[in-house]
């Protein structure tokens, strides 16, 4: 009988190679089987072993190379094949990485796993451009966001009456396809226009971009310097507006 695998759920940190965990590494060193996603650079697939096998599964802009229900399928099947399976996902796999859903079907099959947390965008995005995501004087509170839900829910989960309230930091990732209409909602919900805001375009990478602006300016000014994903965007008292580079 063929032993059971395992499967790693990995985070692969925000962009720059040198951030993912020693944990993260040590898995990839040992894995069989990687599967990853687009934003993963070749760096740090190269810490797998020679003969690993390397599976794209990435997604872009709602254009899915492989649907989740498949992805989820083949690390229940490579496990079960007796195989070290590592899931290689940009940022941390349980925040906006769809981790969730695939521990979810690990667990449901029997399947053992661990998770090995990455950076995540908010956090690399903030320390990059020297913006606390808390500070004791103006922000002891972050909320995480989603610009980008799930198309098949009936009506958006996101309070957005209750965000425009909050006295603390607010993080939006995956807001470039829908920034107007976010913007929107929030100065709509209460939200002051000139809300000091930020966009962080490919945070840790050499052609890392970070632009500040008042809220509502803040989308004319990301089409007009053509900023383009991976983005988060940062809204709050944290960020100091200086001039754009």
């Amino acid at each position: 009988m063929t032993p059971q695998g395992r499967v790693f759920l990995v985070g692969a940190g925000p962009g720059d190679p040198e951030l993912i965990t020693l944990r993260g590494v040590r898995a990839l060193q040992q894995a069989d089987i990687v599967l990853y996603d687009r934003l993963v650079s070749k760096e740090i697939l190269g810490h797998a072993q020679p003969d690993a096998e390397l599976v794209y599964v990435g997604k872009r802009c709602g254009s899915h190379s492989v649907p989740q229900e498949e992805i989820n399928r083949r690390l229940v099947d490579y496990a079960r094949r007796g195989k070290h399976v590592v899931r290689l996902k940009n940022g941390d796999p349980f925040v906006f990485g769809r981790g969730g859903e695939e521990a979810d079907a690990l667990a449901e099959a029997g399947i053992p796993f661990e998770v090995i947390p990455g950076v995540t965008a908010a956090v690399a995005a903030g320390a990059c451009c020297g913006l606390p995501l808390t500070k004791r004087s103006v922000s002891s509170c972050v909320t995480l966001v989603t610009g980008h839900e799930d198309p098949t829910k009936d009506q958006s989960d996101i309070n957005w009456a209750a965000l425009a309230c909050t006295k603390g930091t607010i993080v939006i990732y995956m807001a470039m396809a829908h920034l107007q209409q976010v913007v929107t909602r929030l100065i709509d919900s209460g939200l002051p226009a000139d809300t000091p805001a930020a966009v962080i375009s490919k945070a840790t990478m050499p052609d890392q971009v970070c632009l500040a602006a008042p809220l509502e300016e803040l989308p004319p000014l990301v089409q007009e310097r053509g900023v383009t994903p991976p983005s988060v965007v940062i809204i709050g008292k944290v960020v100091q507006i200086e001039p754009q580079r």
